[in-house]
C-alpha cells in the first residue's frame, strides 16, 4: 500500500496541513517542520501525489510539448533535452505529434482538456500563427526554434535562418564555386524561406556565380535523395546549400549512388550539425545550430511567462558557425 499524507504527518509529529504545506511549491513552513516532514517521508518512502496538489496549487506542472517531423532524427535530441530539461525543474511534459497536421484547434482543445501550465512548440516549420493559437486560448506559450519578428506576439527562440543562408554562401563564394545551388526543404516552411532568402542575397552581390534553386517536399534524407536524384539528370551545380543535414545525407546517397564523389565532385554544406554529420562516413560540413542552448532558454522563457502571463513577448536568437569536416573542397 502506498504511504499516506497522514503516515507521514504522525511519524513527523506534526498536523497533515503541515506535511501538505512541506511539499507545496511557496507555501509557508518552518526550516524545523521541513526537516521533520522531509525525514519522515524519506523513512518511509512517500512521495507526494501530483494529482492531488494539482488541485491545491492550481498547477499541473504539465508543459506541452508540440513537436512535428518526427521523420528527422533531430527531433529525438531535441524530445531528449526538453524532457529532461524540463524534469529538471520539477515539470512534466505532454507531448504532442502534430506529423502532417496544418490546424492547431485540436490541439489547443487538446492541452486545455489536460491543463496544462504552458506550451512549447518546438518547430522550424510551423508558421508563427501556430503558436499564436495557443496564446488566443489563455495558454501561456512559446515557439522554440521559430521565425523571429520585430514585434513578435509570443516569445520566440531559435536562430537567425536568414543569417545562416548568408553564412552558407559565404562559405562557397570563399571556396571558389562558380556554379552553386540551394536545395532546400519545404517551400511554405518559414525555415525554408528565410534560409533561401540569405542564400540569394548574398549570392546576388556576386553576379558571376550562377545559382540555382530546388525544393525538397520534406525535410528527410528519403526526400534529400530524390531530389538529388533529379538534379542528376538535369545538371549539377558544384555545390550546394542544404537547407538540413538530413537532406545533406540523403543527397550524398544520390551523388555517390550515382558514381561521383563528395567534394571531389560535387561539395555539400547543411544545417543544424546532428548526431549523425560526425559520423565518418559522412562528415558532413555544416552549420551548427546551438539546440541545447536554444532549449535551454524556450524552457526559461515558458517558465518565465506562466509567472507572469502579461510579460512582453521576445525573441531571442543563438549565434550559428560553420564546423568543418570533409564535404566542401
Amino acid at each position: 500500500m502506498a504511504v499516506t499524507l497522514k503516515e507521514v504527518a504522525e511519524r513527523a509529529g506534526v498536523s497533515r496541513s503541515a506535511v501538505s504545506r512541506t511539499f507545496t511549491d511557496g507555501a509557508s513552513v518552518s526550516a524545523k517542520t521541513r526537516a521533520k516532514v522531509e525525514q519522515a517521508a524519506a523513512d518511509l518512502g512517500y512521495a507526494p501525489n501530483a494529482l492531488a496538489s494539482s488541485l491545491t496549487t492550481g498547477r499541473t506542472k504539465l508543459i506541452g510539448l508540440v513537436v512535428n517531423n518526427f521523420h528527422n532524427p533531430l527531433i529525438l535530441e531535441v524530445f531528449d533535452l526538453f524532457t529532461r530539461g524540463l524534469q529538471d525543474r520539477g515539470l512534466r511534459p505532454l507531448m504532442v505529434n502534430l506529423t502532417d497536421a496544418t490546424d492547431p484547434a485540436a490541439t489547443v482543445r487538446m492541452l486545455r482538456q489536460y491543463s496544462v501550465d504552458g506550451v512549447i512548440v518546438a518547430s522550424s516549420t510551423l508558421p508563427a500563427s501556430f503558436a499564436e493559437s495557443f496564446k488566443a486560448a489563455g495558454l501561456p506559450v512559446v515557439h522554440a526554434f521559430g521565425r523571429a519578428s520585430a514585434a513578435p506576439d509570443v516569445p520566440v527562440v531559435g536562430i537567425d535562418n536568414v543569417a545562416c543562408g548568408r553564412m552558407a554562401a559565404e562559405e562557397l563564394i570563399a571556396r571558389g564555386y562558380a556554379r552553386v545551388g540551394f536545395l532546400g526543404g519545404p517551400r511554405g516552411a518559414t525555415s525554408t524561406q528565410d534560409r533561401a532568402a540569405g542564400f540569394l542575397g548574398k549570392l546576388a552581390e556576386h553576379p558571376d556565380i550562377a545559382v540555382t534553386v530546388s525544393y525538397a517536399a520534406d525535410y528527410t534524407f528519403d526526400a534529400g535523395r530524390e531530389r538529388m536524384q533529379r538534379l542528376l539528370a538535369d545538371g549539377l551545380a558544384e555545390a550546394y546549400f542544404c537547407g538540413d543535414d538530413l537532406l545533406a545525407v540523403g543527397a550524398l546517397s544520390a551523388i555517390r549512388g550515382a558514381g561521383l564523389s563528395v567534394p571531389g565532385d560535387v561539395g555539400l554544406i547543411g544545417l543544424n550539425d546532428m548526431e549523425m554529420a560526425r559520423w565518418q562516413l559522412i562528415a558532413l560540413t555544416t552549420i551548427r545550430q546551438p539546440v541545447a542552448e536554444i532549449i535551454a532558454a524556450a524552457i526559461e522563457m515558458v517558465v518565465a511567462t506562466i509567472g507572469t502571463p502579461d510579460r512582453e513577448p521576445e525573441v531571442r536568437l543563438f549565434p550559428c558557425e560553420v564546423v568543418e569536416r570533409g564535404t566542401l573542397r
